[in-house]
């Protein structure tokens, strides 16, 4: 095995790594967001807000997330420098990069399978609680804020943990749109080395380390905040 290559592309690979968490640390909080607003519909009485969440939920969970990219990034990205002012205006440099469209992807697709996941926690909420709320003369909004999706996230956090993981393990596609992750810059380091295992191994103690720091992160966030019954 040989890793003498290491200190000669560190910066290629320090930049990779930076590229992979700044995916991850805007698609996620991003998805989860809209995740939100996608189930709040989904177990609302409003029936066209619940057809059009249901449409968009089941469009990006049935479809692979990298034919959302490709769409994405040649579909809508191949339209906007046509946009009279766009590439004149401060936004150009963000949207035509593929770290943009990337990002879009990744988040869009996030938030699909957490808005079910949130969807099935909020229905799992005990209805005497919500009704005890109703008693007491709570308002709908407040009933939602305090109690309803509270408790829908906390019954939700061990099935959250694993999507975070996947979207993790989802950030390599991203090199097919010239944005250099880790794994792009492993790809590099490959053509260049002409080794084939050991910048592969890297890449792959990277993820499994940091897979592993998720995991303990949402375990003490579940330990914290018990399950009340």
């Amino acid at each position: 095995m040989d890793f003498t290559w290491i200190p000669e592309y560190q910066n290629l690979l320090l930049h990779g790594v930076f590229l992979t968490f700044l995916l991850l640390a805007i698609s996620v909080p991003l998805g989860f967001g809209l995740a939100i607003f996608l189930a709040i519909a989904q177990v609302g009485d409003n029936p066209i807000a619940r057809w059009i969440s249901k449409g968009y939920c089941t469009f990006f969970r049935g479809t692979p997330l990298l034919i959302q990219l490709w769409l994405i990034y040649y579909g809508l990205g191949s339209y906007l420098p046509y946009i009279p002012g766009l590439r004149a205006s401060f936004l150009w440099p963000v949207l035509r990069e593929g770290l943009f469209f990337a990002t879009l992807a990744l988040t869009l697709n996030f938030a699909a399978y957490q808005g079910e996941i949130l969807r099935g926690a909020m229905l799992a909420v005990p209805k005497g609680e919500l009704e005890a709320a109703r008693a007491v003369g709570m308002s709908p909004g407040m009933i939602l804020r305090r109690i309803w999706l509270p408790r829908a996230i906390r019954i939700g956090l061990p099935t959250f943990a694993g999507e975070v993981v996947l979207q993790l393990k989802a950030t390599p596609i991203v090199f097919s749109v010239t944005v250099m992750d880790l794994y792009g810059a492993a790809y590099k380091i490959r053509q260049d080395t002409l080794l084939v295992y050991e910048p592969l191994l890297l890449v792959t103690v990277f993820y499994v380390t940091l897979t592993f720091v998720i995991t303990q992160v949402f375990q003490k966030l579940e330990n914290a905040v018990p399950v009340r019954r």
